[in-house]
């Protein structure tokens, strides 16, 4: 695999891919947008912090590319959905630089509390003043924390040990979460008119997006004081301004904004205001940061190359952390179900049904679903599907997904079964696992067990004595081995269901002669990957 660097990335934490021989690394930091379209065609890997931007026109050029790696929380540069609809997958760091970013916030805080950069600036200049810099305390502050994730709950944490009252708000967050964090769960009003500290912790998205806005900034107290260190554009800035100008507001503490670097008149003069203390962008920059999160995207790298699911890809389904080792084979299980029976149905399915019985039941199993759909749909178009695009393949060739779950289950601890619904009629299928090992117990209406293997032959006829012996002579005289046979009938002599593990291939031409010979119904030759 090759992987292009373009932003300035932590070495040391890049070591799992540069180390591995299977992966050639190559560093092209701040190249042009027309170079970097010129040569991103040869690449399956990038590797960007916040300044590469991966839209939709240099995905176009990027014929190659497999995954997005993004060194950092926040996708604001990257274009999911055109990765997705490319089956790009696109994978970040949320975890290696919340520390950093929740230690920003609290300094750029405390700084402006304590008016340290001022007096910092007025020592060096010769001057001993104290009085102009007298400060406010945390302690006994209203302070209200607008998303109370990984960053926020940190930052939450940090303010009740100054003995700051903390209220919070978050749509997407239980009671007992906020309580595990000793902190009040209140509305955004709530927050607008009671505190006197407001500190933004949420992605910027069209939810977020002047989340914040003058309407807000009139209903807040007098004196309030404004930290953004998420994203810019939360807060909208022409409002802060104002309200900086006006009063309203007692000062603010900003690190990102809604242009980076900034350009605009506004925020040229939102910068300059003198109640606002301005860093460039540095929640992320500690040493300790970069390295963790440079580690972080290059273990997911490997585990691409190595074919293991990846923990932290933003636009793939995914197990909960805990569970992803005890779900494993339950997806090569549900990838062979769905490359078996995609072989074996009718064309242009326009419904397919998961079904999930048993323990399995209890959990998620939405992921699994759509590694059974990627699976399936491989043989219905031309296009490559995975699991990132798969939904959305699906969704505009016009076939409805629906998953069904149920504790219940009459002869499997677990059960997986796959319905495809068509103009000709339902196909079912159904799976367990045996010791781990992923099997068929159900095809139609016929109960069967078998493995399976990489080359199997499926025949659906009416039993009759000598039938077997016909199909071994058949594939004999064409050089095919028969490894294991599976009979699966409701009753003697009747219909009958038969699978065939073979060591070889079976050409077309010895297909039909087996069909002629027992009056088949149905003859497939079946490869599974």
């Amino acid at each position: 695999m090759k992987v292009l660097i373009t932003d300035e990335i932590s070495k040391s934490g890049l070591l799992p891919i540069i180390d591995d021989p299977r992966i050639q690394v190559d560093f092209k930091v701040g190249l042009p947008v027309e170079e970097l379209h010129r040569v991103i065609g040869d690449y399956q890997a990038i590797v960007t912090r916040s300044m590469t931007q991966v839209d939709q026109a240099l995905l176009e050029k990027a014929t190659n590319l497999k995954i997005v790696a993004r060194a950092g929380v926040g996708i604001d540069n990257v274009d999911v959905d055109a990765a997705s609809s490319r089956g790009i997958i696109v994978v970040n760091a949320p975890y290696g630089n919340v520390n950093s970013a929740a230690e920003h916030t609290m300094a750029i805080l405390l700084s402006y509390c304590r008016n340290v950069p001022p007096a910092n600036a007025s020592l060096k200049g010769g001057n001993w003043q104290r009085a102009p810099f007298t400060g406010h305390e945390l302690k006994d502050k209203t302070v209200g924390v607008i998303g109370l994730g990984k960053v926020g709950g940190r930052v939450a944490l940090r303010c009740r040990a100054f003995e700051a009252k903390v209220i919070c708000c978050d749509p997407y967050i239980s009671e007992k979460r906020a309580e595990d964090f000793g902190v009040k769960l209140v509305s955004l009003e709530d927050i607008i008119r009671f505190s006197d500290i407001i500190t933004v912790h949420t992605p910027l998205n069209d939810e977020t997006r002047n989340l914040i806005n003058a309407e807000h900034f009139s209903g807040m107290q007098d004196g309030v004081f404004i930290v953004n260190c998420a994203r810019g554009g939360i807060i909208n800035e022409q409002a802060m301004l104002d309200a900086l100008e006006s009063g309203k507001c007692g000062g603010a503490a900003f690190d990102v904004w809604s242009e980076e670097p900034p350009k605009s008149d506004l925020l040229k003069k939102l910068i300059g205001h003198p109640k606002m203390l301005v860093t460039p962008h540095l929640g992320a920059n500690t040493f300790e940061a970069q390295k963790n999160v440079a580690v972080d995207v290059s273990k997911e790298i490997v585990n691409y190359v190595d074919g293991r699911p990846l923990s932290n890809a933003v636009n793939v389904p995914r197990f909960d952390p805990e569970l992803m080792e005890q779900m494993k084979p339950y997806m090569k299980l549900i990838s062979i179900i769905g490359d078996f029976i995609s072989q074996l149905a009718p064309p242009n399915p326009n419904k397919i049904t998961f079904t999930y019985n048993g323990k399995l039941a209890r959990f998620d199993c939405a992921p699994l679903s759509v590694c059974g759909l990627a699976a399936l749909l491989n043989h219905c178009t031309d296009q490559e599907i995975n699991m990132v695009n798969a939904g959305m393949v699906a969704r505009q060739m016009g076939i409805a997904v629906e998953e069904v779950r149920s504790v219940d289950t009459d002869s499997f601890s677990n059960l997986i079964t796959l319905t495809l619904e068509s103009p000709e009629g339902k196909r079912t299928i159904a799976g367990t696992l045996f010791e781990g090992i992923p099997k068929i117990v159900r095809m139609r209406h016929f109960d069967i067990d078998f493995r399976p293997e990489e080359h199997m032959l499926v025949m659906n006829y009416a039993d009759r004595p000598g039938s077997i012996g016909k199909i071994g002579t058949i594939l004999g005289d064409a050089g095919v081995n028969i490894g294991n046979m599976n009979l699966g009938r409701r009753q003697k002599a009747g219909e009958a269901m038969v699978v065939l593990s073979v060591d070889s291939p079976v050409n077309e031409e010895t297909l039909q002669k087996v069909a002629a010979a027992v009056d088949a119904r149905f003859v497939r030759a079946v490869h599974i990957r």
